[in-house]
């Protein structure tokens, strides 16, 4: 679990991002300003912050350079609406370790957050369901104590259904995750392997089958 500063002054999009991050099992703390995050960071140390670059009281890279100058060691993602390349640019340069544009695909918000949490080794890899435990950095699956034997695209589908668990991932979207982009074989491979994990690890109860779009692994 990581706890993550949103500064966002749009409150239906600081509060998506919240749920969503909570149905993740991290922590949101909300911030609608750039003072509102000054005065957060005073009392707490968040592992990433989401930063708007439009900020209603102060410019967004001003408060980035801040951030960086003050609080090095935490890691900044401009979430915004200025897709001009100058900006990105001077995001990048800023200090952000990556630059997303709104609207965005909250799949897409996730998996950059993911990668970032990994760069600064803040990224969840123990991920327990019920008597099953999945280390992801060990690439090791246990079931009652005892190891599974899964194969690597068994365990890469696990892998992206552990990290969205709770959201609902098309069949296509699981290929070009745990597959890569460049295969181009039928989506019902993913239902094979859906079956072969449920069977594995005794989860018919936990890895949902939406209808007609693809998976949801509930925790």
């Amino acid at each position: 679990m990581a706890d993550i500063l949103i500064v966002e002054d749009d409150k239906k999009i600081n509060e998506l991002i919240l749920r969503t991050l909570s149905m993740m099992g991290h922590r949101g703390l909300p911030a609608f300003s750039g003072r509102e995050a000054l005065l957060a960071l005073l009392g707490e140390q968040p592992d990433l912050i989401l930063l708007d670059i439009g900020l209603p009281d102060m410019d967004g890279f001003l408060l980035m350079r801040r951030i960086s100058e003050e609080y090095a060691d935490i890691p900044v993602i401009c979430v915004t609406a200025r897709d001009e390349v100058p900006d990105r640019v001077k995001g990048l340069r800023g200090g952000a370790e990556d630059y997303i544009v709104k609207p965005f695909a909250m799949e897409e918000l996730l998996a950059r957050i993911q990668v970032v949490l990994r760069r600064f080794h803040k990224e969840q890899t123990i991920f327990n369901i019920r008597d099953i435990e999945v280390d992801l950095a060990g690439g090791i699956v246990k079931k009652a104590g005892h190891t599974i034997q899964l194969t690597n695209r068994e365990f890469e589908l696990l892998k992206v259904l552990l990290i969205n668990k709770n959201i609902a991932l098309s069949r296509e979207r699981l290929l070009s995750l745990a597959w890569g982009m460049d295969f181009y074989g039928d989506d019902r491979t993913v239902d094979v392997h859906i079956r072969r994990l449920r069977q594995k690890l005794g989860m018919e109860e936990d890895i949902k089958t939406i209808f007609k779009y693809g998976y949801r692994l509930e925790m």
